[in-house]
């Protein structure tokens, strides 16, 4: 499954968080979000010490700033709805430039903000400190269901070739005048999505075959060694290990 491209969201680094094995980062990641979640919303300077640990994390990755800025757009759904919050919230209310709000709906809202951006932001940095080829083969390791990380696999391998394929038959239409401008045209919309599903069916029967020629046997083959050291698992560690001891603080 090597696919010879990198993801948008890859940054190319030699850092250290780079070097890290996968695994490592994806329960670093994970354990991080939780020590985030399990923190009271009533906490602000623990939120203010997480995003200070990102940081430094971002540092010594070699991740700027403004790259990860750039992908929290990601976040806008949750943002918008987290500013409707205490706008359509119940209990106790306190006016606010005029706005009559909500004060749970405010402790909600930031509530959202705060675990969502810090968690965003952690997945951004694990997404560009890792490639998305090399991070299933982590949750491989992790021992995540082997069928759930083949077809994330496939996906992953062939979003590229169906995301072309659906270029070509667009311009196939638009080379013979269509174009999509009202409901009318579902229906040669429609058409186009079945065709392509079946496509998409066809190829997928081909390369199974192909595999089981190949002497597939229900799992995928690891040619790169991503063992981890003591060493590296601390390292990766080191993270969540920082936020628990600032959850602890206040405990």
């Amino acid at each position: 499954m090597g696919a010879g491209h990198h993801h948008q969201l890859y940054l190319p680094g030699g850092s250290v968080v780079h070097r890290l094995p996968p695994q490592c980062k994806l329960l670093a990641v994970f354990a991080f979000a939780v020590v985030v979640v399990a923190t009271p919303r009533e906490r602000f300077w623990a939120f203010a010490v997480y995003a200070v640990l990102l940081g430094v994390v971002a540092a010594v990755a070699r991740v700027p700033a403004t790259y990860i800025v750039r992908r929290m757009v990601i976040e806008v759904p949750f943002v918008l709805f987290a500013f409707l919050i205490p706008v359509i919230g119940l209990g106790e209310r306190i006016t606010v430039l005029g706005l009559s709000l909500s004060v749970p709906g405010l402790w909600a809202a930031w509530n959202i903000l705060a675990k969502a951006t810090l968690g965003v932001a952690a997945s951004i940095l694990l997404a560009a400190t890792t490639e998305p080829r090399v991070i299933l083969i982590g949750a491989q390791r992790l021992r995540l269901p082997s069928l759930l990380v083949q077809i994330a696999m496939f996906m992953l391998r062939y979003m590229d070739v169906i995301m072309e394929e659906m270029r070509r038959m667009r311009v196939a239409r638009e080379s013979r005048g269509f174009e999509a401008r009202n409901f009318r045209h579902i229906p040669v919309i429609a058409r186009s999505a079945g065709a392509l599903f079946i496509r998409s069916y066809e190829r997928g029967e081909r390369v199974h075959l192909a595999m089981l020629s190949r002497g597939y046997s229900g799992a995928m083959p690891i040619i790169h060694d991503m063992s981890a050291s003591a060493p590296q698992w601390g390292t990766a560690l080191a993270l969540p290990a920082a936020a628990l001891a600032v959850l602890g603080l206040g405990l």
